[in-house]
């Protein structure tokens, strides 16, 4: 837990200029992707950044094609490297909040990064999970979950996601960390998220809400055999509009009941064409 009073002062979804268009506050020259120190930052010393995907105010992630999101995926990499080599810096989570019903606070394409000084409980309970047994992700066998595939990188929709069209994206190959992945990986997953994130705005054809983060391989100089680097996609909508609210019997209990089958979920993704 952390508290940052700081962050209440922070602007919500200004209705003037975008800082974040060529020209604006934060972007005052040209760019294709743009890595900076986050001007609200839930921690200080520099441990929180913004990354803009493109400069283009109306894209998305999936809209920039697959060298465009290839360029957003080398900057990731590029920067948790970076994060990742300060000695007090343990674990670098890149992460994204699209759309006003997940509290984004601009609309304009682009994420975030976090550096923690310590290993965050939830990526910490991951890499807990494997040790000492197989890789959860290696062994995952998504058959009929199974959502996009792409030179050795898969989209699927988990068994017991707490999200309806909640998804995972993962390497195939035991891959630790985003800096680790050579040049070919790195296209996969661009082009597998490219189409993952493709498949949601077109299920109900419509802008879907999601937040996405990245779990990978902490940065504090262990071996973690068991880091396995992964995308994790939450849908907080169960239908066009309606909301997947966690309530208080879900929250109370730690058991969450999942609205749609997951494979019917898949298959809905799997049939969208375009």
């Amino acid at each position: 837990m952390a508290v940052n009073a700081g962050r209440q002062a922070r602007p919500n979804r200004p209705e003037d200029d975008c800082p974040f268009c060529v020209g604006g506050l934060e972007a005052p020259d040209p760019y294709d992707v743009l890595a900076f120190t986050n001007r609200w930052p839930s921690f200080p010393g520099g441990r929180c950044e913004v990354v803009l995907y493109a400069p283009e105010h109306d894209a998305t992630f999936w809209s920039l094609g697959v060298d465009g999101a290839l360029a957003v995926v080398d900057v990731w990499a590029d920067r948790s490297a970076a994060l990742g080599a300060r000695d007090d810096i343990e674990y670098v989570l890149v992460f994204e909040n699209r759309g006003a019903e997940v509290g984004a606070t601009i609309p304009h394409p682009h994420g975030q990064i976090y550096a923690y000084p310590e290993i965050p409980p939830a990526p910490l309970d991951e890499l807990r999970l494997s040790t000492g047994g197989p890789c959860v992700l290696c062994t995952e066998e998504p058959g009929e979950r199974l959502v996009g595939e792409a030179d050795g990188w898969r989209a699927w929709v988990p068994y017991a996601s707490v999200y309806p069209y909640g998804l995972v994206v993962a390497p195939t190959a035991h891959e630790p960390d985003l800096p680790s992945l050579p040049a070919t990986s790195r296209r996969a997953l661009a082009t597998v998220l490219v189409d993952a994130l493709h498949r949601l705005d077109a299920l109900w054809s419509q802008p879907m809400p999601y937040m996405l983060w990245f779990h990978q391989r902490p940065f504090d100089g262990a071996a973690w055999p068991s880091a396995h680097v992964h995308v994790e996609i939450a849908v907080p909508q169960r239908a066009p509009g309606v909301m997947r609210f966690i309530a208080g019997g879900e929250l109370g209990s730690g058991l969450y009941v999942n609205p749609v089958v997951p494979e019917s979920a898949a298959a809905e993704l799997r049939a969208l064409q375009w």
